[in-house]
């Protein structure tokens, strides 16, 4: 992939309905009023189908369902915004069903992080609309201020201006370095998963690579970043930024996640951060706008820094 200009949605303002949208796993109603009474708390009007809580299995009904509410509500003019219920599994089932074009050609700001992955790199890599690696409403926006870092997410979401630096407390440089390009990434094994498909994650050489997950041991993160090493794509990266990953250490303690990444990457020629506190966190998740050009400092004093909007001005 070459590089691109990514498409910014508008910003959100008060009053602006968000799409409450279950691309992925079922979940429990409350957890769904909770995240809505936080968006209204936030100034929004959360609205959604019936068919969100539809159930399959494992998965929130037929990929079908889950593809068209997506689809209905980015082409509703009334909805500004959409963000999932949870991730856990069944966002690539709807991948087919997805239209690049239809998308691009009205692009709307899509927030979650996990299993929707998927969809973040489909829309970022893949179309180049810009979109957010953020709390969805399950086990986030419904604890409120204790899930969620709202600062972040109003201002990636609602300010047409860069969101400026993050150095937030537990961000660690591995790696020194100072390097620059468009963010993109998510959970590892979504990642990984998307190789060799149609979907394959084709991220644009110079491009900044976050990485999340969560209880993947040691040899499994080496085994996972091994494959992304061979396919080419961290190659590509000019930076590279993980989460917390809590629950990857060895369960005897050693070798921890951190020991692991930062063996695996030893020849990486640019900076490398770990600890930055979105998606799978144990603190208030922080919101990233991925498809935005991102400088990532890896001094004694580690930090990113948004160095251009994630929002289109209304």
């Amino acid at each position: 992939m070459t590089a691109r200009t990514f498409v910014k949605p508008p910003a959100l303002r008060p009053g602006d309905r968000v799409a409450i949208v279950a691309p992925a796993s079922p979940f429990d109603r409350v957890e769904l009023e909770d995240g809505a009474r936080e968006l209204r708390a936030l100034g929004f009007e959360p609205t959604y189908e019936e068919s969100v809580f539809a159930r399959r299995g494992y998965v929130a009904g037929e990929p079908e369902v889950r593809a068209e509410a997506i689809l209905r509500a980015w082409r509703d003019p009334d909805v500004a915004a959409l963000i999932a219920v949870r991730g856990g599994f069944g966002s690539a089932q709807i991948l087919p069903l997805l239209d690049p074009e239809v998308l691009r050609a009205s692009p709307k700001a899509f927030v979650g992080y996990s299993d929707l992955t998927t969809l973040l790199a489909f829309l970022t890599a893949g179309c180049g609309i810009v979109a957010f690696h953020g709390p969805m409403l399950a086990g986030k926006l419904a604890k409120g201020p204790d899930g969620y870092d709202r600062a972040t997410f109003q201002r990636c979401l609602c300010e047409a201006a860069p969101c400026g630096s993050l150095a937030p407390p537990g961000l660690e440089t591995l790696r020194p370095g100072n390097a620059a390009g468009p963010l993109l990434g998510g959970t590892l094994t979504q990642l990984v998963a998307s190789l060799g498909t149609p979907w394959t994650f084709d991220p644009p050489e110079g491009y900044v690579l976050f990485i999340d997950e969560v209880g993947e041991r040691p040899y499994r993160l080496d085994r996972m970043l091994t494959q992304l090493g061979q396919s080419g794509v961290l190659g590509r990266a000019s930076a590279i930024v993980f989460g917390e990953l809590p629950g990857c250490d060895e369960p005897g303690g050693t070798p921890t996640a951190r020991a692991t990444v930062a063996d695996v990457l030893r020849e990486f020629a640019g900076p490398v951060l770990v600890g930055l506190a979105s998606g799978h966190t144990t603190r208030p998740a922080l919101t990233l706008p991925l498809g935005v050009r991102t400088r990532v400092v890896g001094e004694s004093r580690a930090r990113i820094v948004f160095e251009e909007a994630a929002v289109a001005g209304r």
